[in-house]
């Protein structure tokens, strides 16, 4: 079988990654600054959008520096006792390189630890995985990158991402650079490849030269040659339609069948479709008459909606569409067609910032309804605020919740509104971890929890409650 494109041009050197050399500049001055020794800052995070070369400029710095890689990403299984055993492990040991031969850290042979995609830990799925990151990023003697495509998401969960790692963002490249990587990749496989085509399938990646390498290996398919004709045979494949493309068609060209089927391809169903509209249709339509019309049109796609929930019934969903889309746009009638940049919705991006929040205070309350034996609505409303004033204030309390409660550090330190590396939260853990035996030697256990921890509630015994009694 055939090697996809995308793995064999990953590219072998840093200087071969299209379109950020500054931050692959950055990057290998940071490992170039291990060879004297620890650095001050020994953790990297490369921040950017998917597709714009973090990963391959990991696996290029290993390469050209003549480091191993240690690698987990999303699809490994991420908890902090997973990464203490692979990540934590390798940073501190020696090991067998790839090409068989014994190498020693003291020897200048390094191990690059990669933790891919490290802004998405899900809840109990990745159960302790920040203080074990953090741990790494303070600890690590051997060089750590981090992979992030929000690095907000991560470093306001800890400071430590924050203050003790150096932060290197890759831009999209421009699809004049990526055109070129195409050439060069057309040329090696000896498909005839026409530049315009070449520039367009770089400007419909967007930035993504991942996609674009994708593109072109499915073009180049069976051919050997690509020319306008070959571009226009997969024209519907190449043009992403969003929500802006929506807008876009209803709002500024008044072209209400356009705008109808640029929804139907567009990846956004009906109810998602409707915020966009109602966020951005009072900063479009500045008539009164035209936003009237436009919000009846709107009210109406709601109602078709609403029938869709009691009824079980999603057929009505065409109908919904149709109104707030193609009725949206023939309500203009009056006032000047507005070019300010369309609005996310605010609804979606509250809910959004929240999540985590929301997924902490609910894993909380259950722990502690199973502990008190109440419902989790009642610890929400009554039990919460009285518990974060006594833990704030005694610090038996703080480490009966993490001894015998089961919060997590990321739950205790909601409960605090302190950080999970915060001072509070930390000696909490470590008294409950000075009770436990000593971990394996060399490798460092500040305050995880116990791989086989009990999770309360489940074990058939009613738990035994000292922290309130009602």
């Amino acid at each position: 079988m055939a090697e996809d494109w995308t793995e064999k041009y990953r590219p072998k050197k840093l200087s071969d990654v299209i379109g950020n050399p500054s931050a692959t500049k950055e990057l290998e001055g940071w490992a170039r600054s291990w060879m004297k020794g620890i650095p001050e800052k020994r953790a990297a995070v490369l921040i950017g959008s998917p597709g714009v070369g973090k990963t391959s400029s990991a696996a290029a710095l290993a390469g050209e520096m003549g480091w191993d890689i240690v690698e987990m990403n999303a699809s490994d299984q991420r908890t902090g006792t997973a990464i203490k055993e692979v990540a934590l492990r390798g940073s501190y040991s020696n090991s067998l390189g790839l090409d068989g031969e014994y190498k020693r850290s003291g020897e200048g042979r390094k191990k690059l630890i990669v933790l891919d995609e490290a802004d998405n830990l899900f809840g109990n799925a990745d159960r302790g995985a920040l203080p074990a990151i953090n741990e790494l990023i303070k600890t690590t003697r051997q060089p750590v990158i981090l992979i992030v495509n929000d690095f907000y998401a991560l470093s306001k969960k800890s400071s430590a991402v924050k203050t003790d790692t150096i932060q290197i963002s890759f831009r999209k490249p421009l699809a004049k650079s990526i055109a070129g990587g195409l050439k060069r990749i057309a040329v090696s496989e000896g498909v005839a490849a026409d530049d315009t085509v070449l520039l367009k399938i770089a400007d419909n990646a967007k930035g993504d030269m991942r996609a674009a390498v994708r593109d072109l290996e499915s073009l180049a398919q069976g051919r050997g040659s690509i020319d306008v004709s070959s571009l226009e045979s997969m024209h519907e494949r190449f043009v992403q339609k969003d929500m802006y493309a929506v807008l876009e068609k209803m709002f500024r060209k008044s072209d209400p069948f356009g705008s109808r089927s640029a929804l139907s391809d567009a990846d956004t169903d009906p109810e998602t479709a409707i915020l966009w509209v109602d966020e951005n249709l009072p900063y479009e339509y500045r008539d009164p008459g035209d936003l009237v019309r436009g919000y009846e049109k709107l009210s109406r796609a709601d109602v078709f909606l609403g029938r869709v929930y009691r009824r079980q019934y999603y057929g009505m969903w065409p109908y919904a569409s149709e109104m707030m889309t193609a009725g949206v746009s023939v309500s203009r009638m009056n006032g000047k067609i507005s070019y300010e940049r369309f609005r996310f919705p605010s609804y979606l991006a509250k809910m959004s910032r929240s999540r985590s929040v929301r997924e902490l205070k609910s894993s909380m309350c259950y722990k502690v309804a199973c502990h008190i034996h109440t419902s989790t609505k009642r610890v929400s409303m009554d039990v919460l605020g009285p518990l974060k004033a006594m833990a704030l204030n005694d610090p038996q309390i703080r480490v009966m919740l993490a001894k015998e409660v089961f919060l997590e550090p990321e739950e205790l330190g909601f409960l605090l509104d302190s950080k999970i590396d915060s001072k509070i939260v930390k000696e909490a853990f470590m008294t409950v971890s000075e009770a436990r035996p000593l971990p394996a030697k060399g490798l460092p256990d500040e305050y995880e929890a116990p791989p086989e921890r009990p999770v309360p509630g489940t074990d058939g015994k009613r738990p035994q409650s000292n922290l309130f009694d009602f």
